[in-house]
């Protein structure tokens, strides 16, 4: 899949292939439009116009598709610390129960953390939503229901456990939902046959060097590439070598739970 090639190559290879598009079209069109059109110096005027019309549209189009997909790695990167921010808690919480409760549920919760680093989370990022860790959760919760607390203390941290173990389950469905969070194919279209047409406006030019039309066109297709790549690296939060990662978890186990 494209979404798993790392970034010096996706990266590259999106602004490229803009560029050779601008440089052959650009080439065709001098060749064989441009002789055959009537084209004066004032001209240029409604040229430079309609291409700028065409820039601002495009522009708008896609910042507010960039700023969508901004906001959607955010919320997933919310969604990944509140889940072990509730993990964390949940893990302190069981330090107060007595045992052999307390030593069963923290051994199911350090097992769970540990599968959901080294096994749930490649899968996230090969775009597969993990599911073995739905049997895990429900050894935690009958550990959890089972536990009939002695004391008004013991009442009170199993009402603050419950809490928190509910809480991880809500970020942790929230999470698996966002496995899938991509753009929708329409998007991509306006996004690819958007910056072919913006790019195709500027051909229509009588620049006298061709050199310099060229150059003008490359840095155009360079900057509508880099755009490009932005979203593309960010579409799918959890997917290439930019994608979150499960350093969070690995946090709170390390220092926490080991």
């Amino acid at each position: 899949m494209l979404f798993d090639l790392p970034s010096y190559i996706s990266g590259p290879a999106i602004i490229l292939s803009l560029c050779f598009f601008a440089l052959g079209g650009l080439s065709l069109v001098r060749r064989l439009v441009l002789p055959r059109l009537l084209i004066q110096n004032h001209d240029s005027e409604f040229s430079g116009a309609m291409l700028q019309s065409v820039m601002v549209f495009y522009g708008l189009a896609v910042a507010l598709i960039a700023v969508s997909v901004w906001q959607t790695y955010s919320d997933v990167s919310k969604i990944r610390s509140q889940e072990a921010t509730a993990l964390a808690a949940l893990y302190r919480d069981m330090s107060g129960y007595p045992e052999p409760v307390r030593s069963q549920f923290q051994k199911e919760l350090r097992d769970y953390v540990d599968y959901t680093i080294h096994k749930a989370w490649p899968l996230q990022q090969h775009g597969q939503v993990p599911v073995d860790g739905v049997e895990m959760l429900n050894h935690l919760q009958t550990i959890l229901v089972t536990f009939e607390p002695a004391t008004e203390g013991q009442k009170l941290l199993h009402g603050e456990t419950l809490r928190a173990y509910n809480g991880m389950i809500q970020a942790r469905r929230l999470r698996l939902d966002a496995v899938g969070t991509a753009l929708a194919p329409v998007m991509w279209v306006v996004i690819v046959v958007g910056a072919m047409i913006a790019l195709s406006a500027s051909f229509f030019f009588k620049v006298e060097d061709i050199r310099l039309h060229g150059i003008q066109v490359l840095l155009l297709a360079s900057f509508i590439g880099l755009v490009i790549f932005m979203i593309f690296a960010l579409d799918r939060p959890f997917r290439g070598d930019l994608g979150l990662g499960p350093a969070p978890y690995q946090l709170i186990y390390d220092h926490l739970m080991k």
